[in-house]
This record gives structure tokens, sequence and C-alpha cells, in this order.
């Protein structure tokens, strides 16, 4: 069976404490991961922590986490605390995040990002493996940590976007993460990271895709998706994709510093269908085997919530019991 999993959503208009009530429903309806992120509501270990002592089976895995605000040291903390105060995790993931947050937010160096993620997925194994940090590389640091608590083994996930990113992710990750990307986009990416990884000899990575799924989504459900879309459509990466699917123009205008919101009314549905799973049940499932079939190992789906609270009827509809 086709490996499926759920995105924790932070939408922007629904209360943050429902990323619990769709962990619960997923695990309910029997999906095997929950993947739980960070933006601009919880911490992300701390959200790791709460879910987990809520739930009982479904793995946990944490991230993407930008590389340029958690140090490897802060990463491996984090994860080893989860595990130890809650219960075991599936997996850490690691992104370069865009400049609005790591220099905006963070008033850090989002710069050279692809350099500093082979630096910081080699630290931060050798700590979770349980070794003493001794790295001193051209972006990363970390000299005499140890971790008390090691969790050898633990698979590292990379977000890719971009050339370098992905060249890095097929290379040194166990698993390469994409979101919001068409099955053709996949298919490029499954195609490069296996050339990478087979020209430095190593079987090549799991890939896994995020996708929103949307099951007969109403009005308010395609407004929820829009105004989070708009999010994505300047960072880099995400802007030269949708502009490869023919948006070049709202790109443009969130480039230029258009409102989110103006942008958001703008956005059609076809948009959001290129880079999701929207209509019936059949429809819904028909596209997941679409990024299968396009090489994705894993497809994590996206509960909107603005018809459907904690995403229920459709983790109830998609869910495997």
């Amino acid at each position: 069976m086709n490996d499926i999993g759920v995105v924790a959503p932070y939408w922007l208009d629904r209360p943050d404490t429902e990323v619990v009530g769709i962990a619960l429903e997923a695990e309910r309806n029997g999906f095997g991961t929950m993947w739980l992120g960070e933006m601009a509501t919880y911490d992300a270990f701390s959200l790791a922590t709460a879910v987990g002592l809520r739930t009982e089976r479904i793995g946990l895995r944490i991230g993407p986490l930008p590389i340029s605000v958690r140090t490897p040291v802060s990463v491996a903390l984090g994860a080893s605390s989860v595990a130890d105060l809650a219960r075991p995790i599936a997996g850490i993931g690691l992104g370069g995040s865009s400049p609005f947050i790591v220099s905006g937010w963070h008033d850090r160096p989002w710069q050279h990002a692809a350099g500093r993620m082979r630096e910081a997925v080699g630290v931060l194994r050798s700590i979770l493996d349980g070794g003493r940090a001794d790295f001193a590389g051209e972006h990363i640091r970390s000299k005499g940590f140890r971790l008390r608590r090691p969790l050898p083994g633990l698979p590292i996930t990379v977000a890719a976007f971009g050339p370098a990113m992905t060249r890095v992710a097929a290379e040194v990750a166990d698993e390469v993460v994409l979101n919001l990307v068409s099955p053709e986009h996949v298919a490029s990416v499954r195609r490069t990271v296996d050339a990478h990884a087979a020209a430095v000899g190593r079987t090549p990575p799991r890939l896994a895709v995020w996708i929103l799924a949307a099951l007969e989504p109403g009005p308010a459900t395609l407004r929820q998706a829009a105004a989070q879309t708009a999010v994505y459509l300047s960072p880099p990466g995400y802007g030269e994709m949708f502009s490869a699917l023919g948006y070049s123009s709202l790109v443009e205008r969130a480039r230029a510093g258009e409102p989110r919101k103006t942008l958001a009314a703008d956005i059609p549905t076809s948009l959001i269908a290129a880079v999701g799973a929207v209509g019936s049940k059949t429809e819904v499932l028909a596209r997941i085997a679409e990024f299968h079939a396009a090489g994705a190992d894993h497809v994590g789906i996206v509960p909107p919530t603005a018809e459907d609270p904690c995403g229920a009827r459709l983790l109830a509809e998609l869910g495997r019991r």
C-alpha cells in the first residue's frame, strides 16, 4: 500500500491548538506518520511533546527546521527531549527556510544554505549517534557537546528546493522532502536525486512530498488554501516553480511586495489543484497515486480545516484502518 502520512497545517484563520486535534484524528484513522513543523505558532519540539503525550502509535516527524536558526546541538537536544519526555520520534527534518524568516525574524544569515546544510547534516548525525561534537567548518563550528540520550540511526530529512540544495540532499540525507509541487516536478527531482546519489556511490534517499488534499472543497476551504499558498509565491525556489506552472505574474506581484491578502484573492483553483489533490474521494486518491507514480515514496497530506475541523472527514475518508 502506498505510504501516506499527515502534515500539520498552520492555517492563519484557525486556532493554533487545532494541530493537536489533527494529530489525534490522524492516529484514530490509521495514518502512520505525522509531520510537525514550525511556523509562527508553536516551538516544534514543544508541539511534538504535547502531541506525543496525547497519542500512542503515530510516528512523529519533526521539522523541517531552519538550519541557520537551529544549530545541530539545539536540534539534537530538542529531538532527544521529545523522545525522553514523551515517546520516541520517527525522524527529524532540516531546511533552508527563507530570507524573510531567517534574516527578517531571527537576524541570521540565510546565504550559503546548501553548504551550511551539508555541514549541519554531518554534525547532527554524529551527535545523534552519540559522538562528541568536534567540527570546525566554513559555516558551522561545534566542539565538546555530547548528547546524554543519543538517538542512533534517527533518519534525517532535508527539504530541497533548487539545484544546490537538491544535490546536497541527494548526497547526505536519508530522505528528501518537497512541498507544494506538481507530479512533474516530483519526477524531475526523483531523476536528479537518483543521479546525484549514484555519482557518489550511495543508495538514493527516499523522496517525500507534501500536498494539500481538499475533499470536495467549498468556498471557505479554497480561500484558506489560497491564503496559505500566497505565502509561498515569493520565496526562492517556490516562485520559480509556480512560474514554470504558468503563474509568473502572481510571483512577480508577490516579489514586488504586493500584500498577501490581495494576492490570495487572485489565486485560481487551478493553481491549488496543480500542486495538490482536489475533488471527490476518488479524484483525491487518484491524484495522490500520481505523486507516488512520479517517484514519491511518501505523500504527506495537508488537511484544510475551514469547513472540516481537525480534518476529521478528510482523514476518515482517506485513512487506513
